[in-house]
């Protein structure tokens, strides 16, 4: 029997806390790892050193292609939330959300693409599709990051992209009684945007491990706590349409949105583990991970119409200059603006509760079973609240507005008016956009707020069993059946507001008003600033329920449940090939799938929303077969080839059962409905994908790894043009039953591939010198090629990035560390939300993302009254990189510039 063997000091590590539940890469006893448990207690590990060995330890085992992300010590990952830190590793980029990392994407394939687990397990999430939102989790909470590249059978949770699992700590591995407790102050170099808001916060956290009745129990206990300000300067654009909306004239800007934004993120975190190891046979551990998040934001601005704005909120515009068809410099005459002081608020909870018991029947069998439930909730508040000069179009006083284009994406205005006085700027809907009260004079929308709810359960089982084989080339065989039981909900609750003063102007009552709040970074000075919440909450305005006049907003709720049974088996492979070390594995999963939707058929009568209930739903079964071996060219060097069948489900809020419709009962091409529709009977994306990789591990702290990866993805998901058989819900009425929706189908595939490199190197390999000094680096390029149909053009996947490069130089030695990383990612089309959590996909600009972090152990300052004690300088976002979308192929048509400036944390931890 063979084995590819890590040195004395990487078993330690593994010996240490190297623990991942659900897969296959638990480390098998040997007599190095035996000698490993007993010089652990003179193997002192510590800081960046210890996190980047325990993650290469990890990777260098695993039977899988790997990456893997290590604390530095008890409550300390490396970076300030998960997603940061998951973006520093090969092939995996991050997008931003509010200036911090949110979702990832793996290998060029986005969120939609990968599935996080927590200890093994699949995670419910808070919005409406799948993806989970990294910066739920704290990251004080977390032990290690794992990220699979290529599955095995046993592999319960797996996707096209890949799969990430979180990892709480062992305490019975952990070993011994710590408390560790951190706390740091934060500040954004923007300032307070808004008069109501801060630009300071704060992050703690305290753990508790401890082991009790003879290292039977273990117990992890910990809290964290967040409370993060965030400040945004963002300009948004409508659009470029031409100018006069003549195709000879270059574009201009359509109309703009810019604002500031003042966030407080509070997240409270709790996690406990309970472990009982009684003997060597058993071993049984319960984890329960809970987070509360409440993200509040405060968005002022002004929304200003240009051309798309002409005859109705301005006089049109006159182009003064001119560069390459986009007009650069120019006035808007005769402007109407609309004065906004929205808010949104979002509260989230989510919870996971997990039961795993091992127990090893004699020397060649072994049995599991796995119990768990993940529940995760949301309710957001958007409120949009208007004020202006006067009541609908053309009225009130208006402005000369002058704009230039700043070289960035950006205006700066010119301005004439006073938009921060009270006495000018009054409460109520400046624009017709809409009428709520059927009025017939269109002008009653004072305002709109949306109260999207999601719910997500999900239930899972796991049973199985392993066979160890004595000798031969197979070491065991794994079989098992994994159920899971997953239900989600969205309720699109919207209501327009009317003032009750209607169809007055209203004055901002004085006890509203606020400090006003400056737009000088795009040249309109201070505007009209005031407590929208509150002033709603005071019952000031009428509200009309959207889903009663609005079709789109009817068909927007909707139940979406799966049952999906796994069968598995896996064949784990152990011996020689031509005096070449093999290890690796080979499988089967049989999957089969349950999935129906209960939504609503929705049509416009008269202005009124008539509902029809609906329910739909399929079963389907999938083969996925997968091998991955490793083989072991020479000492410290690995060759793995990986081949699999993966699928990645359709995205939720696509599974829907929904139909809007309208009919037409002398249709001139014979087709008397049409509309749009969700699809219930959406199969999976899936892929064969092909990996083989070279891994040179020349030290503890440092090793070479070079990936080639090919995914042949059998079909993709498209909103096509499709048959509804609209008799079988309305018999009675006449026509062609046979109408048009357009929906998400399954369409054609295609490819993305790519190739990926890393580098870890501790200098002090080259003189002692440079002992403390290293470097981590990596880089990828992918290409993908997706069409629609044989004959479409190729479309572009969500999420890939051509290039991404991560760049990482650490200094650890004598107690001091100081670390600067830098992440880049190309051009990509990334996904934001709309109103109502919504998705809509947009061209997002390269960015470079800069983090920077100095500290010092007074563990190591020979003071024992400080040991056990550190503190910490960090620095996000150094160079101020903005997060830009645009529309198009030219890159001066910004959709969006977000301006987040630099966060600082200042802190300390302690550990005893």
């Amino acid at each position: 029997m063979f084995q590819f063997k890590p040195n004395l000091l990487t078993l330690a590590l593994l010996t240490a806390g190297v623990s991942v539940q659900g897969f296959a890469a638990d480390a098998v006893e040997t007599e190095d790892q035996a000698q490993a448990q007993q010089s652990i207690e003179v193997i002192e590990v510590t800081g960046i050193r210890r996190s980047l060995q325990e993650s290469q330890s990890l990777k260098m085992s695993s039977s899988s292609v790997v990456e893997a992300i290590s604390a530095e010590d008890i409550g300390k990952l490396p970076d300030v939330s998960i997603a940061e830190s998951l973006a520093r590793l090969p092939g995996v980029a991050a997008q931003r959300l509010d200036g911090r990392a949110n979702v990832i994407s793996i290998r060029g394939l986005g969120p939609d693409f990968t599935t996080a687990t927590l200890n093994g397990r699949e995670q419910a999430s808070v919005n409406d599709n799948r993806g989970v939102e990294f910066d739920q989790y704290p990251s004080e909470l977390l032990n290690r990051v794992v990220v699979y590249k290529t599955p095995d059978a046993s592999v319960m949770a797996q996707a096209i992209g890949g799969t990430v699992d979180m990892q709480t700590i062992s305490p019975l591995i952990h070993g011994e009684q710590t408390v560790a407790v951190s706390l740091r102050g934060e500040m954004n170099d923007l300032g307070a945007l808004n008069s109501d808001s801060t630009d300071k916060g704060y992050r703690s956290s305290i753990s508790y491990i401890d082991q009790f009745a003879d290292e039977t129990i273990g117990i992890a206990l910990g809290y964290a706590r967040m409370q993060s300000p965030n400040q945004e300067e963002r300009w948004q654009a409508w659009g470029y349409p031409e100018l006069d909306y003549n195709p000879e004239n270059p574009k201009v800007l359509g109309g703009a949105k810019p604002f500031v934004r003042s966030s407080e993120l509070e997240r409270d975190g709790v996690l406990a583990v309970f472990e009982y190891q009684p003997n060597d046979s058993f071993k049984s551990v319960i984890d329960l991970y809970y987070t509360k998040f409440k993200d509040e934001q405060r968005l002022r601005g002004i929304e200003i119409p240009g051309q798309w704005g002409g005859g109705w909120a301005n006089s049109g515009i006159t182009a003064l200059e001119t560069q390459d068809g986009l007009v650069t410099k120019g006035v808007i005459n005769d402007a109407a603006v609309l004065v906004r002081n929205d808010i949104n608020v979002r509260d989230a909870e989510s919870l996971s509760i997990g039961w795993n018991n091992k127990y090893a029947i004699n020397d060649n069998w072994n049995i599991e079973a796995d119990v768990a439930l993940s529940k995760a909730s949301r309710t957001d508040l958007g409120m949009e609240s208007y004020a202006g000069t006067g009541r609908g179009n053309g009225n009130g006083t208006t402005d000369s507005l002058g704009f230039e284009y700043d070289g960035q994406g950006g205006y700066d205005f010119t301005h004439n008016l006073n938009y921060a006085d009270p006495d000018l700027i009054k409460l109520g809907g400046g624009f017709s956009w809409g009428d709520p009260l059927n009025n017939d004079n269109n002008d009653s929308q004072d305002g709109f707020i949306n109260k999207p709810e999601i719910e997500d359960e999900l239930k899972s089982l796991r049973l199985a069993a392993e066979y160890i084989f004595d000798d031969g080339a197979i070491s065991s065989i794994q079989f098992g059946v994994n159920r899971t039981d997953r239900e989600k909900s969205k309720r699109d609750n919207g209501y327009y507001l009317t003032l009750k003063d209607y169809p007055d102007m209203l004055t901002v009552p004085e006890k509203y008003l606020l400090d006003p709040t400056s737009l000088a970074f795009f040249g309109m000075g201070d505007m009209l600033s005031y407590d929208s919440l509150a002033f709603y909450n005071d019952g000031n305005y009428i509200e009309t329920n959207a889903d009663s006049v609005d079709l789109g907003r009817a068909t927007n709720s909707w139940d979406v449940s799966e049952e999906v049974t796994t069968a598995f088996v896996k064949v784990n492979l152990e011996t020689e090939l031509y005096d070449i070390p093999v290890t690796g594995n080979l499988g089967l999963q049989a999957v089969y799938t349950d999935q129906s939707s209960d939504g609503t058929v929705a049509t416009a009568d008269s202005g009124t929303v008539v509902k029809t209930p609906i329910t739909a739903g399929d079963t389907y079964t999938e083969w996925l077969p997968s091998i991955n071996l490793g083989f072991e060219v020479a000492e410290g060097q690995m060759v793995r080839v990986a081949a699999a069948r993966t699928l990645t489900r359709a995205r939720m809020d696509k599974m829907n059962a929904n139909v809007n419709f309208s009919y037409n009962a002398n249709p001139t091409d014979g087709v008397n409905w049409s509309g749009g529709a969700g699809n219930p009977y959406l199969r999976p994306w899936l892929a064969r994908q092909y990996d083989i990789s070279y891994e040179n591990y020349f030290s503890d702290q440092g090793y070479f790894a070079l990936a080639v990866f090919y995914k042949d993805l059998e079909n993709y998901i498209y909103d096509q043009q499709s048959n509804f058989n609209f008799g079988e819900l309305f018999p009675e009425q006449t026509g062609n039953p046979i109408g048009r929706v357009t929906q998400p189908q399954n369409g054609q595939g295609g490819y993305v591939r790519g190739i990926e490199a890393s580098l870890s190197l501790d200098f002090g390999l080259f003189a002692d010198s440079l002992e403390g000094f290293g470097t981590i680096l990596s880089g990828t390029y992918n290409d993908s090629e997706v069409k629609e149909t044989p004959d479409s053009e190729p479309t572009t996947l969500p999420g890939l990035s051509e290039k991404t490069f991560n760049a990482t130089v650490y200094y650890e030695n004598a107690g001091f560390s100081a670390r600067v990383s830098s992440r880049y990612r190309s051009d990509f089309l990334g996904e934001v939300t709309k109103i109502s959590l919504q998705r809509e996909n947009v061209n997002i600009k390269a960015e470079t993302v800069v983090d920077a972090q100095i500290g010092y152990d007074f563990s190591e300052s020979g003071i024992d009254a400080l040991y056990g004690l550190s503190v910490l300088f960090q620095v996000n976002n150094l160079t101020n990189e903005p997060f830009t979308s645009y529309f198009g192929d030219d890159k001066r048509e910004v959709r969006d510039f977000q301006n987040y400036g630099r966060n600082y944390m200042l802190g300390l931890n302690y550990k005893f």
